[in-house]
Order: C-alpha cells, then structure tokens, then sequence
C-alpha cells in the first residue's frame, strides 16, 4: 500500500465498510511483536475454554441418563464432573476475556504511539493540508474501531471454534438428527447475505449523521464569542436541532439494522429445537435413542446459534475495523519529506548569521510565494520584516527554521545550509514567538520550561523576571504552580504572550524570530512588551515581522517586501529618505502595507 500525501487533506467521506484486507492485517500484525506470548496463551486459553464447553452437553446427557439408569457413570461422579466444567468455565471465560482485551489495550497503546510519534515528525507541507478534525477522527474514532475488533475477535474465535465443535458433538450423538438440526443454517445464511447490503446503508448513515452533528458543535462552541456577538443563538439552535434530529433518526434506524438479527436468529433457534422435539421425541418412543441425548441435543442447539449470530455481527465489525485499519496505514504512511539528510551535522558555535541565497518557494506547485530572494543578516543584528499580507514575510521565518524545504535557492544559517544540519539542532538554536502564543496544559512553570528540558524552578523564575513576568506570575492563585486552562484562556493575551518570551528566553536560542508578536498587544500593555523584546534581543540574531512601526524604528535593518521580492531595504532614517513604501506608511499613521498595495496576494 502506497500513501499519497494528498489522501489526509481529501474532503470527501471515507468508506465505512471494507473487506479483508491483507496488507492492512499484515501491517497491523507487525504491532503485535513482543506481545505474540500473550497472544499464544490466549488462543490456548480459547481452545481450553472450547473443550470445556463442549464437554458440558455431554455431561448433561450422561446425567440424565445416569438419572435414569440408562448410564455406566454413577450419577454422583456425573455430577461432580459437572460442577468441575462449570467452574472451569468461569475461570476460562475470565481470564480469556481479560488477556484478551489487556492485549488489545498493549496493541492499540503501540499503535496510538507509532501515530503520534510520526505525525509529530510529519512535515508541516502536509498538515497545511489537512483538517485537523479529520486527523483526530483517525486517531480516536479510527483506533476505537480497531480496539473494538481486536477485543472481540478472541471472542469470535472462540465462538468459531465452538461452533466446529457443537456441530461435530452433534453429528456424533446421532448423525441423522444433526443434518436435520443443522438444516436450518442454510436460511440462516441467505437472512445474513439479504440483511448486510441493508445494513451497510444504515451505518454508512448513521456514521455520516454522526459527523456531521458533532461537527456543528464544535464549530458553535469554539465560534461562541461570534454567535454571541451576532446573536445568532437562536438560528444555530435550530439548525443544530435538525442535525441532531437527523442523526437520532439514523441512530434509531442503526439500532433497528443491529437488532433486527437477534429475532430472526431466535426463530430458526426455536425451529431447529422443534426439530429436535418432534424427530428426536418419535426416536425415543421407538426406543432407537436415549433420552440423555435429546435433553444434549436440545442444550448444544440453545449453544450452537449464539456463536452463529455473533459471528454474523462480528463480519460487520471486521469490515468497520478494516475500513479504520486502512485509514490508520495512510497516517503512518504519510512520507516525512523532512528529515536530517545524511551526514548531517548538529549547529553548535558558528557565529548566527542568516542569508537567503536566489530563495523561490511556495505552498503549492506553481504558485511560488518567494521569487529568487537574496537576503543577508549579520550575526546578532536586528532586523525588521515587513509587507503587505501574502509578500513572504512568515514564509522567511519558516525557511530559517526549516519547517519546508526550498524549491530552489538555499537557506544559510551560521555559514551551513540548513539542510546540512541536523533538525535537533537547528530547533534548539532558532526560537519563534508567535502572534497568538500556544500555552499547554499544565502549569505556568512547565509551559515557560516548555523549549528547555530539565529546567530548574529557578532558572524559570529568572526567565520570568527578566522578560517582566514574575510579578503578575506571583499575584495568580497558586503562583508558578498554577493550572492554565484551555490555551491559557484564563490569562490575557499580554500575559500568554510574557510566558511565551521568557520560554523563549530560557530556550537561549541564537536566531530569535518574532512573528507578528505584539499584533494583539493592547497600547497599555505595549511597553511591558517592549522592555521584554529588548531583553529577549540581547546577544542573538533577531527578526522581527511586525505591522507596527514602533516596534521595528531601531531595527538595524529594516527589509519591505512585496510581492515575494525585496522591494527596498535600510535603516528607519534610510527608507524615511526614499521616499518609498515604508515612508508612504510612516506618513499615514492609519494605513497599513495592505492598505498601500491594494492587489496584494493572500
């Protein structure tokens, strides 16, 4: 199976049902590896469990007859080899059932491992593709089918062999009386072949309805601040009502299709056990058959249709299962077209200087955002990015770290193209704050040691001091120690953004990228930000991608882009004097690069 990196950003439905696949189940079969012991005693475990209850029929049928006088075993020993099965039953159903799903969680916990671990290394070219609904649908909704089908497989495998084995029990009893109990498995089978057509619609149905509902809330609840402000809570009420309404009549519809099995199952189980009544009853009247083996007879048809009615649902369970499996192989197939080249080399003490030789790259084939850019940045300097929206200026930024690759041209860091160094490395040196910093969960002292691991508390306290953090820090419930909420939404945007300067700080890079950065910063809060930057610029190279121009006047450097080419470049006094795109700007304290370049892509 070949991944195609497209598959993950595709919009439309993916398949609910699939049939057996064997390169899916051979590439699932490699996570069982270190768990094939447990495996081993688990079959051993079914098959066991198998014997024991197979031999219970005919324990009850040498009771009866024991009872009766019409056995060579004393009614006591029957019934303590009864008891004995019984409890042997129990045990065995236990610790099957139990092995079974430990295994299944071991698998499922390496195959979620495999999934995060490659996505974490996947190249950002491909997740810009891709909805991150759809992602988290493969990891959680995709592996829960998979975890559901191994759990019950040891299940079906021992009703399997159950099944083989009530079927040999009674064709030995008596043969004649067994072809007859048995002939209503046919009907049975052309029920199941006319129900699975009808049943893949339902649940393709129901499926599709469950996505749909749980995607509208989503949306509404992360959107809440805009339905609020709109007012719209009134129309997205009823529109949610009638997605909700569709997904409860496909979910009733779902119940129906997975039920409707059970009554029909019971029907041919009642006339198979008429059979047994009527055929078997004239036999023992013409004394050509024991009553011990009609009572075994009537037990192992009561056992023989529940394995038949779970296998039949357990199919439709294996086809959800390999339609998940399909899906998870496309994520672990995902090529990861970043990645250290060989002999790669970690950056350690070279001066951080940064050029971008002849540099053309873009998002898409065809459509280049940087054309042939040429741009040297001297080691510790400052300097100042800006532009219209579209002219290139984050895509600089994501070249310096090496989120993607350049289609021709090379980026330079510290004398070595990055692509001669290794990721590690080049990940440690440049840091980035971003326009909207992302806090996790945790507390505040593990987010801001977040870029350095093994941190001390006081090396994160010293951060914190230097970018002006500490005192609003030490003013929160439980100080360092306490908990951030979703994004840190429980903090103002001026205080996630001085978490995320003093992780940047304690990181130490030698590049520091800030993009966009104070976009967001309200004009109080402005100059706490400012004396933060000042900090964070001292001893490393830094770039600076910002709309506002008091934040970049004291740039050494200040580079106006557009259209992915250097439009002009120079100092704050220097660009003021030609009279170009940046002075046009300067003299409109209102007016924006998008404002000046009114056709600017993006």
């Amino acid at each position: 199976m070949s991944a195609d990196p497209g598959t993950l950003a595709r919009e439309q439905g993916d398949e609910v049902f699939a049939r057996f696949d064997r390169s899916v189940t051979a590439r699932l079969w490699q996570f069982t590896r270190g768990h094939r012991g447990m495996l081993a005693v688990v079959v051993v475990l079914v098959l066991l469990y198998t014997l024991v209850q197979v031999a219970i029929p005919v324990a009850v049928r040498h009771a009866v007859d024991s009872a009766l006088g019409d056995s060579a075993f004393a009614f006591d020993t029957v019934l303590a080899v009864f008891a004995l099965l019984v409890v042997l039953n129990a045990l065995l159903t236990f610790f099957q059932e139990w092995l079974a799903a430990r295994l299944a969680q071991t698998v499922i916990f390496d195959l979620r491992r495999a999934m995060f671990a490659h996505l974490q290394r996947v190249s950002l070219s491909i997740l810009d593709q891709t909805h991150v609904g759809r992602l988290m649908a493969r990891l959680q909704g995709d592996v829960n089918a998979l975890q559901e089908f191994m759990e019950t497989s040891v299940t079906a495998l021992g009703d399997l062999f159950l099944l083989v084995g009530l079927v040999i029990l009674l064709l030995t009893m008596d043969f004649e009386l067994g072809l007859l109990t048995l002939g209503v498995v046919p009907a049975l089978l052309i029920l199941r072949h006319a129900w699975l057509p009808w049943a893949k619609r339902i649940f393709a149905r129901s499926r599709e309805a469950s996505s749909s509902v749980n995607a509208a809330l989503a949306e509404n609840i992360n959107g809440i601040r805009t339905v609020q402000e709109n007012r719209r809570e009134s129309v997205n009420y009823r529109r949610y009502e009638a997605k909700a309404r569709e997904n409860l009549d496909a979910q009733t519809a779902s119940s129906l299709v997975s039920q409707v099995m059970m009554p029909a199952v019971d029907l041919l189980t009642g006339l198979a056990m008429a059979v047994v009544v009527v055929a078997g009853g004239r036999a023992v009247l013409a004394g050509t058959l024991d009553v011990g083996v009609i009572v075994a007879f009537i037990f192992c048809v009561q056992r023989c249709f529940d394995p038949i009615r779970t296998l039949a649902m357990q199919y439709t369970v294996m086809q959800r299962a390999m339609a998940s499996g399909q899906r998870i192989i496309e994520v672990l197939e995902v090529p990861v077209t970043l990645d250290d080249r060989p002999g790669a080399v970690a950056w350690k003490d070279a001066p951080p200087s940064v050029v971008f030789e002849d540099v053309t790259f873009g998002y898409r084939p065809g459509q280049p955002v940087l054309h042939g850019l040429n741009l040297a940045i001297a080691p510790y300097q400052t300097v100042a990015l800006v532009g219209p929206t579209g002219s290139g200026k984050t895509s600089i930024a994501a070249l310096v770290h090496r989120f993607y690759d350049t289609w021709q041209g090379s980026v330079k860091v510290g004398g070595r193209d990055v692509r001669e160094l290794t990721l590690d490395s080049l990940g440690r040196q440049v840091g980035m704050v971003l326009q909207e910093p992302f806090l996790f969960s945790g507390s505040v002292a593990d987010n801001v040691a977040y870029g350095l691991a093994g941190a001390t508390r006081a090396q994160v306290i010293e951060a914190c001091k230097a970018v002006h953090a500490h005192g609003f820090i030490t003013a929160l419930p439980q100080g360092y120690d306490t908990q951030l909420g979703q994004r840190g939404r429980n903090l103002s945007t001026g205080q996630r953004q001085l978490l995320s300067f003093a992780r940047a700080l304690l990181a130490s890079p030698k590049i520091l990228i800030l993009d966009e950065a104070t976009a967001n910063i309200d004009s109080f809060t402005e100059l706490e930000i400012q004396r933060a930057l000042n900090v964070l610029r001292q001893g490393r190279t830094t770039i600076i991608i910002a709309h506002r121009l008091a934040t970049i006047r004291d740039a050494d450097l200040i580079v106006v882009l557009n259209g992915g080419r250097i439009a002009e470049q120079g100092n704050h006094r220097q660009l003021l004097a030609r009279s170009g795109m940046y002075a046009a700007l300067h003299r409109s304290s209102s007016a924006s690069f998008d404002d000046l370049v009114p056709n600017a892509p993006g």
